[in-house]
């Protein structure tokens, strides 16, 4: 955990949302489709907690948790800086796999959009969820991020000495076989497990969740440069409300979910 830990203390997960707003876009319309007009909320894993805050600015109450306390540093000062710190009841440095600050059943609803693509033992991935299924009320919602095979592969291929050891064929083989990936450059993302995109449902349904939907936060949107997006902007604003709702929409073809670097499950808990 301790590069983990390194890598995110220096990483800008902010701004990478920023610079590449359509998974945040595509996350949150789905999200807040779907949870009651009111209610706790949990964001587990929040980092600078992008989303944390869009959810008090739609008047929910929130409480974050990160496993780097820099990350939580830099969302209660979100918070301020956003005025809505008075919607939250915590800002924790914790363990997505153990929540014991929280009591059985406690959030209406919980968000965990990171923990998972970093827990690369089966028993941990599954310690984690149960966590989430502890703390979340009888048919409360979850928001599950997950990070895939199938587009690392595909990332891998394109860019290869950028993704070392999968520069190689015995990298490639290697990952494709476990799942799991640690770069050999210092500062790089790493410590990571990617799914296969057919065990995300039956691995949430396992540990107690109904499944509603999975989808792919980039949709087929996420390759398209900012001049794209003009392009589209430029039609008016009646052309553009009508691609998103396209764009949403095929965020939940289940053919496309591959080509996405990450998944969102949305699960009840049972």
């Amino acid at each position: 955990m301790d590069k983990i830990i390194s890598y995110y203390n220096n990483f800008d997960e902010w701004g990478r949302l920023e610079r590449e707003p359509i998974e945040f876009i595509i996350n949150m319309h789905h999200i807040q489709s779907l949870l009651p007009p009111e209610g706790h909320i949990l964001d587990n894993g929040a980092g600078p907690g992008k989303y944390s805050i869009e959810l008090a600015k739609r008047g929910y109450r929130v409480t974050l948790t990160d496993l780097t306390s820099r990350s939580v540093e830099i969302a209660e000062n979100k918070a301020k800086e956003f005025q809505v710190e008075d919607r939250f009841d915590g800002f924790y440095s914790a363990d997505a796999r153990d929540l014991g600050l929280f009591s059985d059943n406690r959030f209406d609803a919980a968000l965990m959009l990171g923990p998972l693509y970093h827990l690369q033992a089966e028993a941990d991935r599954v310690q984690a969820v149960r966590e989430l299924h502890r703390v979340t009320k009888p048919g409360g919602l979850v928001f599950a991020a997950f990070m895939t095979k199938t587009k690392f592969l595909t990332n891998s291929l394109m860019h290869p000495e950028h993704w070392k050891p999968n520069h190689t064929i015995e990298g490639i083989q290697q990952f494709l076989q476990t799942g799991t990936f640690d770069h050999e450059d210092e500062g790089r993302f790493t410590g990571a497990y990617y799914f296969d995109i057919a065990e995300i449902t039956s691995f949430m349904e396992s540990q107690g969740f109904e499944t509603v939907k999975l989808i792919g936060s980039s949709s087929i949107a996420g390759a398209m440069t900012p001049e794209q997006w003009e392009y589209w902007s430029r039609q008016g604003d009646e052309t553009y409300r009508q691609i998103m709702d396209i764009i949403m929409k095929e965020s939940e073809n289940p053919y496309l979910l591959g080509s996405a670097s990450h998944l969102l499950y949305i699960g009840r808990k049972i």
